[in-house]
């Protein structure tokens, strides 16, 4: 069985899908779609950059979707794969979900370009910027990067945002907290806590402003009965009732992203085989959480024929 997977943010870079583009129309229509969706050159920041505007949210956001949309596209018809055909589940991380979503067309493309835009505006309005943060905490399971998030917490929010894989959880919350926790995760048995550069504290409380936008935002948007079961984030399970899927697109704004814990109910399932389309981050989170599946990575021309001819 075989798991499709999208990646979420942190995997865009300048130059991303641009040799897609140049090489293939269908990519170029992807990215005018979305461009069109948008009201912005979207494509253009993609290619170009500069990387500053690129990795703004509500930018970096829809560019990662529009980028593993359009090699699926290839995949699909200049590959002659369909995705129906070829995998059991879809999954994504984060803002994944939406592109897993929009690949098993529960939504449009266009429609999935614009929630996005808007979740990005949302999340990063959320919490003034400053005021949160997030750091990776390296070797150290869920709950032991959890004890290390109250233990720094102090009467303010700090709690685990990703369960990535056995060895990588992400916390966030109020940035002084957050500092806070980086010296004590060592203290506390951890390999290291690093910050990350993201420009607020995604999936912990301090984003409800953001979850009650996207509940606005999603309330009259159609969204279809999925091609194939999709594992939401915050919930680790297969779902394909489309009011249960917006209540969780809701939800997943404030909620812990639990990628690990998809993984395992995944192979539960009887998938032995994740193939991430438009990155390489979550082959590696898949890899060390089940290392006797097998793991592939998509991104070029050249990957897409090579996987269409191994499909």
């Amino acid at each position: 069985m075989r798991a499709f997977i999208f990646p979420g943010q942190g995997s865009q870079a300048v130059g991303m899908g641009q040799a897609l583009a140049e090489a293939s129309p269908i990519a170029r229509q992807v990215f005018e779609e979305v461009d069109e969706a948008l009201g912005q050159n979207l494509a253009r920041l993609m290619a170009e950059g500069p990387e500053d505007e690129l990795t703004l949210t509500e930018n970096a956001q829809p560019a990662i979707m529009a980028n593993a949309v359009a090699v699926l596209r290839v995949l699909e018809k200049e590959g002659g794969i369909r995705l129906a055909d070829k995998a059991d589940f879809v999954a994504g991380h984060s803002l994944g979900e939406y592109t897993a979503l929009c690949a098993a067309e529960a939504l449009d493309l266009s429609t999935t370009a614009k929630l996005l835009k808007q979740r990005g505006r949302a999340m990063q309005a959320a919490v003034p910027v400053g005021e949160g943060a997030m750091a990776a905490v390296l070797g150290a399971d869920r709950e032991k990067a959890q004890a290390i998030a109250d233990a720094a917490a102090e009467g303010e929010v700090c709690t685990v945002a990703n369960d990535n894989d056995p060895s990588q959880v992400v916390i966030s919350g109020a940035r002084a907290a957050v500092e806070r926790a980086v010296p004590l995760a060592r203290e506390m048995g951890a390999k290291r806590a690093i910050l990350l550069p993201v420009s607020a504290p995604f999936h912990c409380p301090m984003m409800q402003p953001a979850a009650d936008a996207m509940e606005k935002a999603l309330a009259d948007v159609a969204i279809r009965s999925p091609l194939l079961p999709v594992f939401a984030n915050v919930t680790a399970a297969a779902v394909a009732d489309p009011d249960t899927i917006r209540a969780l697109l809701v939800e997943q704004v404030t909620g812990m992203v639990r990628w690990r814990e998809s993984v395992l109910a995944m192979t539960e399932a009887g998938v032995d085989d994740f193939v991430e389309l438009g990155g390489k981050v979550l082959s590696a989170m898949v890899k060390r959480t089940a290392p006797d599946t097998t793991q592939t990575s998509v991104v070029t021309m050249e990957d897409i024929e090579a996987l269409a001819k191994g499909l």
